[in-house]
């Protein structure tokens, strides 16, 4: 009998033994791997419950404007002939000189000049991208390359000074093609848009008085245009009061606002596609 207890003991010691090394070899749970798991949900709620962003979008860039001073130096032979339109029979003198300042005795190209990089500076200040088609008075350049030249960019507009043989007409006006057209018709009723908000625009800045829009086939460098265009007459170079303003250093500065302001406007109501 107690032969028989002691083997009951001894079978107890044994099994001891087993459970309790079994528990020393049991594998821990790993705290780092619990707050993963933990970080990763709570990452996946905040995914699923969060309201959705907006795509980024690329900002626009702002419309490209063709500023053409009009007319060339006197020393610049510009007496050749073109087209006056694609396939036109018509040829036309490449460039001439234009007026003259009857105050200031300023040649209208000289003025063109002046007043179109003042105009690239304020257009490029506003962010607008600029294709000038001339940076000086001896390049030689006719008036069918500087609407080709021009074609790159959205809207075109030509600085000129206007001439007459009276002194008394006074005013600023735009022209445009007409409808009738043969090359660029399709293209006056944005000119005419164009042109109608840069006038106004100008002449209000200016207190010029506004002339309005004549519509003119006879242009070369309005023919070979694929863009908008408009041609602006900024004043009477022939009238003493227009001349001595539009030569004036201050008044040039609401000159060239004026047409900033009109392009401004015209991109507000008819917005780049």
């Amino acid at each position: 009998m107690f032969k028989g207890r002691r083997q009951i003991w001894y079978l107890i010691w044994i099994l001891s033994l087993t459970v309790m090394c079994g528990c020393s070899h049991e594998k821990k749970p790993d705290g780092n791997h619990e707050k993963t798991n933990a970080k990763e949900n709570v990452e996946k709620r905040v995914e699923n419950t969060a309201p959705d962003q907006p795509e980024s979008k690329p900002v626009d860039e702002k419309p490209m404007i063709a500023i053409d001073p009009g007319h060339q130096s006197e020393q610049i032979d510009m007496s050749a002939l073109e087209e006056n339109g694609p396939g036109s029979t018509v040829m036309k003198r490449k460039a001439t000189q234009g007026t003259r300042g009857i105050y200031s005795g300023k040649t209208e190209y000289q003025l063109n000049l002046e007043i179109s990089l003042r105009l690239k500076t304020e257009l490029e200040r506003r962010g607008f991208q600029i294709v000038l088609t001339r940076k000086d008075n001896n390049t030689a350049i006719s008036n069918k390359e500087r609407a080709v030249l021009s074609n790159q960019a959205d809207v075109a507009i030509r600085i000129h000074a206007n001439g007459s043989e009276t002194q008394t007409a006074q005013g600023a006006l735009c022209l445009i093609m007409s409808q009738e057209n043969p090359y660029v018709g399709d293209l006056y009723e944005q000119s005419y848009q164009l042109a109608d908000e840069i006038l106004a625009s100008y002449c209000q800045k200016t207190g010029l008085q506004n002339r309005g829009i004549t519509p003119n086939d006879t242009m070369t460098g309005i023919n070979w245009s694929e863009i908008p265009v408009t041609i602006l007459e900024m004043g009477f170079m022939t009238n003493p009061q227009d001349d001595q303003k539009m030569t004036d250093v201050k008044f040039q500065e609401s000159m060239v606002q004026g047409i900033a302001d009109g392009i401004e406007n015209y991109f507000t109501k008819y917005p780049k596609t």
